[in-house]
């Protein structure tokens, strides 16, 4: 290489270089106190700009004041050390111009420069001649050049040069300004870089919390993997896959892609045997998510040709509490190093899962709630002659545990009985104290005993297991009468009074309020009141939670309940049962308690 070559550690700018005080420059440049005030300026500037390059006009002018300085260039270099682009200056007060680099392989293949070492060569060098800077060297009439490189983000690298008019080494004091200046321009795009991730990392951590509320949102769980694949697009990739694990393989079962003419095509690329039963298994047995990308594309239908090609796709298992439930797909149109970071991915992956596996298991104990309860209540009404029956049952709860409410209707030999009972709390001891009180009074109205009687015995029984829940209870007995009319005999056993709604819509009480509740004391005694129930007429048991219902001013549905039952005026039993349930929602804005109501009506000689 021509010339001699001087590689020389320059003192940091935050020491400026003392100087004699003289005043140097070409006509119309700075002195030397110019240099360090306009260096100390742009030092605040860095501090805040956005952008690296707005520095590069002051810059290049504050290099462009010294007297052997004819033309100042920056030039960019990836890191396999082809060159990007490049600006030059070579007048203070011009703005220096990015345009592409031109062709010039000095570095190709050779590793990076030393940053902050300075070097010197020749225009025409041959290494000068390889540099894709030098028709800007040339143009401006330099024969010798002072660089000092830098290093930047994703392994790029930067030169900057200053071109020299004459072919002498360069002055010492000029080679410690090109150090100082790329030391700002180091620190500037190191803050800058910094503040990127930065923003970056809030922004993942941001989706990571906002996915989180999403999915956890709903405990249903079509609705939980179709927001997975809504929140994640565009935020994470273009495309999103969901497959879950079936008994005869994985399934696609949530997907979201950007291009809306692109989604039917992702669908049916997401369903291809090949994908689905060949690649995907083995990758969702991993520990790790996989990234494919280049040949590794190739043959899937996301490869090169595929009806939605991609650059990079990213597969995560979705595993919860030691389960594997599925794949999460992320497909890209961008290159692997540009893609959220492997970390991002798995934790993204995590809290879906996690959405997705608490959204199975409450579907599953729901289930066996709903069959639990199912068990505790009779699963068809009986069929009476001049009597209509109906029932409805709502859960309040949304820990879904099984609640104590139950009802039922016995047939004896010569009367209907008529029960609907509460006992306190839920869970696992309530179901069964449940089922001893409905099994109980089931074997006892089977034999005609009397409401009174009955309860009396509950409460026996009550005390035997020794529990510490109570029950309430009521209990209606209904003998046939004369003129198709219903002879009816009621207890009540601290539970609601129950009501009759009369066929020309007026609400009257049926039977008493009183009686001390089931299974607190052993000394027990109810007493009975008698009624009668003529065609038409409708008696209507319920449990609390329809007179608890509570409104937001804090009112309970108690007191709109006999208006709700007069709108049901001529409603079937069934319908009114719901319609009374439905009414207590609606006023509470929904529930805290179970509802459970149970209603009886004479039928008119015609039905």
């Amino acid at each position: 290489m021509e010339g001699v070559e001087r590689r020389v550690r320059a003192q940091r700018a935050d020491a400026p270089p003392r100087s004699p005080g003289s005043r140097g420059g070409r006509p119309g440049g700075p002195a030397v106190g110019g240099w360090a005030e306009g260096l100390h300026r742009i030092w605040r500037t860095a501090q805040t700009s956005a952008d690296v390059t707005a520095l590069s006009a002051e810059l290049y002018d504050l290099l462009l004041g010294h007297p052997a300085a004819v033309v100042v260039v920056g030039a960019r270099y990836s890191a396999a050390g082809l060159p990007l682009y490049l600006r030059s200056s070579s007048g203070a007060g011009l703005r220096p111009e990015r345009v592409l680099a031109p062709p010039g392989d000095a570095w190709t293949g050779r590793p990076a420069p030393e940053p902050g070492a300075l070097r010197e060569f020749a225009v025409d060098s041959e290494h000068g001649r390889a540099r894709p800077e030098h028709p800007a060297w040339r143009a401006a009439g330099a024969v010798r050049v002072v660089e000092c490189p830098m290093a930047l983000e994703d392994g790029d690298w930067a030169v900057l040069s200053v071109g020299l008019s004459a072919d002498a080494p360069a002055p010492a004091e000029l080679g410690r300004r090109v150090v100082q200046v790329c030391e700002v321009v180091t620190a500037c795009n190191d803050r800058i870089v910094q503040e990127r991730e930065s923003a970056r990392v809030q922004a993942r951590d941001a989706l990571l919390a906002e996915a989180s509320l999403q999915m956890d949102a709903s405990l249903d769980v079509e609705e939980t993997l179709q927001r997975v694949a809504r929140m994640t697009v565009p935020a994470v990739a273009e495309g999103c896959l969901v497959h879950l694990r079936r008994p005869d393989g994985l399934a696609l079962v949530a997907s979201a892609h950007l291009a809306a003419g692109a989604r039917a095509r992702f669908t049916a690329a997401a369903e291809d045997p090949d994908w689905v039963r060949g690649v995907l298994p083995g990758l969702s047995a991993r520990r790790e998510g996989t990234v494919l990308t280049g040949e590794r594309l190739a043959g899937t239908p996301f490869g090169p040709g595929a009806a939605v090609p991609a650059r990079t796709v990213t597969v995560n298992p979705l595993r919860a509490r030691g389960r594997l439930l599925g794949t999460v797909t992320f497909v890209y149109g961008r290159e692997a190093g540009q893609v959220p970071p492997p970390v991002f991915l798995a934790d993204l992956a995590l809290r879906a899962a996690l959405a997705i596996d608490n959204a199975t298991l409450y579907e599953e104990r729901r289930q066996n709630v709903v069959s639990l309860q199912r068990h505790l209540l009779p699963s068809v009404l009986p069929t009476i002659p001049g009597l209509r029956l109906g029932a409805a049952y709502e859960v309040g709860d949304a820990a879904l545990e099984v609640g104590g409410d139950f009802y039922d209707a016995v047939p004896g030999s010569r009367s209907l009985s008529l029960v609907v009972g509460d006992v306190c709390g839920r869970g696992a001891e309530a179901a069964a104290l449940t089922g001893l009180a409905r099994h109980t009074l089931r074997t006892l109205l089977e034999d005609d005993t009397a409401p009174a009687p009955a309860l009396t015995r509950l409460n026996r029984a009550l005390r035997t297991a020794a529990s510490q829940k109570f029950v309430t209870g009521v209990v209606l007995s209904l003998t046939p009468a004369a003129d198709g009319c219903f002879a009816v005999r009621v207890a009540n056993a601290g539970h609601p009074q129950a009501l009759v709604l009369r066929a020309d819509g007026t609400v009257a009480p049926l039977g008493g309020t009183g009686g001390l509740l089931l299974g607190v004391v052993d000394d027990y005694a109810l007493a009975e009141q008698a009624d009668l129930l003529r065609p038409g007429d409708t008696a209507v048991l319920f449990t609390d939670g329809i007179t608890e219902s509570r409104s937001p001013d804090g009112s309970f549905f108690e007191e709109e309940l006999s208006g709700a039952l007069r709108e049901l005026t001529g409603r079937p039993p069934d319908e009114l049962a719901a319609g009374l349930a439905r009414a207590a929602i609606g006023f509470g804005r929904g529930t805290a308690d179970d509802m459970a109501v149970l209603a009886v009506r004479v039928a008119f000689g015609s039905e």
